[in-house]
């Protein structure tokens, strides 16, 4: 059983989303241990009526503790996962640290959750624009089999954690009296305009961001020759990530099945009528849950093709509330095993 749950990077933007989270979806667990860095040590945070301090993450931080969820940098997670499954905990990552290590499997509940037996103390949690795509796949993937796929994302700033949305207001308040504020997080000033690279050049001209669609696509999907041509654009908007998503399928399928697939698929809401404005978007997805899907059309230029447009709230479906909902779903098969 897991009964004690330890939250690591407790006091980040995506920290503070899990605590949410953990209280709201009512996770059967009977304690819970706050871990950070040096600097957040002592802090208070109040926990389903309770006062809870934060505390050092160290090697002896995990002993006791069943379930880990993490939410730091790479190198952060590349040095603690080890002590905390020595201690003999299961780890639920949100860092890139894990995502491709063949011996860890990456989950999103609602598309592979059977991977989560297999794993060898760490599971991972995708990067936020695979996560929303993969949702949006897989029933499709499932029922015709997506041999390709061509998005474009157009991912807020938040993306970039609490550096990225102070950056996107400096910049917005700077271009309106006609100044330039000097990025730091972002390649060029965000405010009023769009840069279409997120992370480091990497194959073939495309970016870290954009391979990461591609590799991780494959593993969750478990479809390694589906091919996948991703373009990464950081937009001015301070939450929410959207993707133009074209997908080519082995069988045709009709416009009204793809729309009944979708419509049917687990974490999914379909917001799509056209005639009269309604399309899901940043502002009306922010703080929910679930991945927003409408302009759900045929391709006309040919082939088996179906277009959509995807929105999701990158900070809970991209990452607190995927990683939530893994720890929810050991919980749930530990219990199965145990009665």
């Amino acid at each position: 059983m897991y009964e004690t749950l330890a939250l690591v990077g407790a006091t980040g933007a995506v920290g503070r989303i899990v605590l949410e989270q953990l209280a709201q979806r009512e996770l059967p667990f009977k304690r819970l241990k706050l871990l950070a860095s040096a600097r957040s040590v002592g802090k208070e945070v109040h926990f389903r009526g309770e006062t809870i301090k934060v505390e050092l993450l160290e090697p002896g931080a995990f002993k006791d503790i069943d379930l880990v969820i993490a939410s730091t940098p790479d190198e952060v997670s590349a040095e603690f996962a080890s002590w905390a499954v020595d201690a003999g905990s299961v780890v639920v990552d949100e860092s890139g640290y894990w995502r491709m290590d063949p011996k860890v499997p990456l989950v999103v509940p609602e598309v592979n959750p059977d991977a989560v037996d297999h794993h060898h103390g760490i599971i991972a949690s995708p990067n936020c624009s695979t996560t929303q795509m993969v949702v949006a796949l897989a029933p499709l993937h499932r029922a015709a089999r997506v041999r390709r796929v061509v998005v474009s994302t157009y991912q807020a700033t938040s993306g970039a954690g609490l550096a990225g949305n102070e950056e996107l207001n400096d910049s917005i308040r700077s271009a309106l009296v006609g100044q330039t504020h000097p990025p730091k997080t972002f390649q060029h000033p965000i405010g009023f305009n769009l840069i279409p690279q997120i992370g480091s050049e990497k194959h073939e001209g495309y970016t870290s961001e954009e391979m990461k669609m591609v590799y991780e696509t494959r593993k969750i999907l478990g479809d390694e020759e589906m091919q996948i041509c991703p373009t990464c654009v950081r937009v001015p908007v301070a939450s929410g990530h959207s993707e133009s998503i074209l997908v080519e399928t082995e069988r045709p399928l009709s416009i009204e099945e793809a729309k009944e697939l979708l419509g049917q698929g687990e974490g999914i809401t379909i917001v799509d009528d056209l005639s009269n404005g309604k399309y899901p978007m940043p502002r009306d997805c922010d703080g929910k849950d679930d991945v927003f899907i409408g302009r759900i059309r045929k391709d006309i230029s040919g082939g088996n093709g179906i277009a959509f447009w995807c929105v999701s709230d990158n900070l809970r479906k991209g990452a607190a509330t995927n990683a939530v909902q893994i720890a929810e779903l050991m919980i749930k098969r530990s219990a199965m095993k145990t009665s």
